[in-house]
């Protein structure tokens, strides 16, 4: 399972890739034929991650919610960021997207053209029928990615919530 863009090819991460990224990332790059220089493995991060390769050992058949998917630029196989769902469309049918971008690949547009890639095979399954992400009150980038690929926003607590 891939998806791909114009400039991106997004794959989403098998649960072995996972714990490849978090212990041996050189061996993940020669299995993907890549080079990593997204964000770095460290910190809050590296948590998450090591929290969703938990999760997603645990539920294997729905990796492809679990897991990360790696945004692999064509014209080099750089990965540029990552994105992911969060966890698996709820009773709701609504499905959490995150991301993050390798600081210098920001302001190219691969965000907007991932998370858009991403929505609209997630809206493609029978399970979803929306999809949130939120965003911090100070995240403008991060906000303008979500507007761009038509997120409303719907809440505003500590955080900003969006729907699409």
């Amino acid at each position: 399972m891939r998806i791909q863009t114009e400039r991106l090819e997004l794959i989403p991460l098998t649960p072995h890739q996972l714990k490849l990224w978090i212990e041996d990332v050189s061996a993940l790059e020669k299995e993907l034929n890549c080079s990593y220089k997204a964000e770095p493995m460290e910190g809050f991060f590296l948590d998450i991650v090591k929290g969703q390769l938990e999760v997603t050992e645990k539920d294997r058949g729905n990796y492809l919610w679990h897991s990360f998917w790696f945004l692999i630029r064509k014209s080099d196989r750089v990965v540029v960021g990552s994105s992911d769902f969060k966890d698996a469309p709820n009773k709701n049918n609504e499905v959490e997207i995150g991301y993050g971008l390798g600081k210098e690949f920001e302001h190219n547009g691969y965000m907007t053209e991932a998370v858009k890639a991403m929505c609209d095979w997630a809206l493609k399954q029978s399970t979803v029928s929306s999809i949130i992400a939120e965003t911090d009150l100070d995240g403008f980038a991060s906000q303008k990615v979500l507007k761009r690929c038509g997120f409303k926003k719907c809440k505003k607590e500590k955080t900003l919530w969006w729907r699409l």
